[in-house]
C-alpha cells in the first residue's frame, strides 16, 4: 500500500524497466493477511541474479505459484465484503501466463490503478533512468520489505476493517484493501498519503 500512495501524489508516474532487478524486493512478491496471519506470496523468477534489467526477468512457470497465489488469495479474501467484484479482474491477469515479471507487473498495476478510479499518466521509460540531477522523486528502490515504512515519510495507514484477526495489520497488498473495502479504497489511500 505504501507504493500506491505515490500514485495519489503524482500525476504522472514512469516506470524505469531499465534498472537492475533486485532480489528480496516488492518486484516479484506482496502480502496478503490469512487465517494464521500476514502471508507472503511470491513470483518465481529464472535468473534473478544482479546486473539484469527488470524486464528481462522471466517468471519461472515450473513452480506451482499459480495454484498457490489463486488458493491463498481465495482462502484469504473468498469471505470479504468485495471479493465477488474484484477477484475476476484479477484472475484474468494471472490467467495469461505472463512470459516476463514486469509485464505482469504493469498489468497488475493496470488493474488496481482502474479499480482505484485514478487517471495518473503511466508511462515505461525507453532507457535507464539516471536522477544524478535530482529532477524527479526516485522511489525504484526507497520503497522494500527490509526497510519499515516507520523509516520513510510518505505513507501513513489508516485503519480498516479486515477479514481476520483482532488488529490492523498495515501496509499490505493493495489487494486487501480493495476487498476489504470496496469503493472506500480511494479514500483509505488518500487518508493513508503523507
Amino acid at each position: 500500500m505504501e507504493y500506491f500512495t505515490q500514485y495519489f501524489k503524482n500525476n504522472t508516474i514512469v516506470l524505469d524497466g531499465h534498472v537492475n532487478y533486485v532480489k528480496q524486493s516488492y518486484r516479484n512478491r506482496c502480502y496478503i493477511l490469512g487465517a494464521n496471519g500476514k502471508l507472503q506470496l511470491t513470483v518465481p523468477v529464472i535468473h534473478g541474479r544482479k546486473k539484469i534489467p527488470i524486464r528481462e526477468i522471466q517468471i519461472d512457470h515450473s513452480q506451482n505459484w499459480l495454484n498457490i497465489h489463486h488458493r491463498s488469495l481465495k482462502s484469504a479474501y473468498g469471505k470479504a465484503p468485495f471479493f465477488e467484484f474484484y477477484f475476476d479482474f484479477f484472475e484474468s491477469v494471472f490467467q495469461k501466463r505472463y512470459k516476463f515479471l514486469f509485464d505482469l507487473n504493469y498489468q497488475l498495476l493496470t488493474v488496481c490503478l482502474k479499480i482505484l478510479g485514478l487517471t495518473n499518466s503511466l508511462k515505461i521509460s525507453e532507457s535507464y533512468l539516471s536522477n544524478e540531477d535530482g529532477r524527479f522523486s526516485d522511489l525504484r528502490d526507497e520503497i522494500n520489505p527490509k526497510s519499515s515504512f516507520y523509516n520513510r515519510t510518505f505513507y501513513q495507514p489508516k485503519s480498516y476493517h479486515q477479514v481476520f484477526g483482532k488488529d490492523f495489520v498495515d501496509n499490505l497488498s493493495l489487494i486487501d484493501l480493495l476487498m476489504n473495502e470496496g469503493p472506500n479504497s480511494a479514500a483509505i489511500m488518500c487518508e493513508s498519503t503523507v
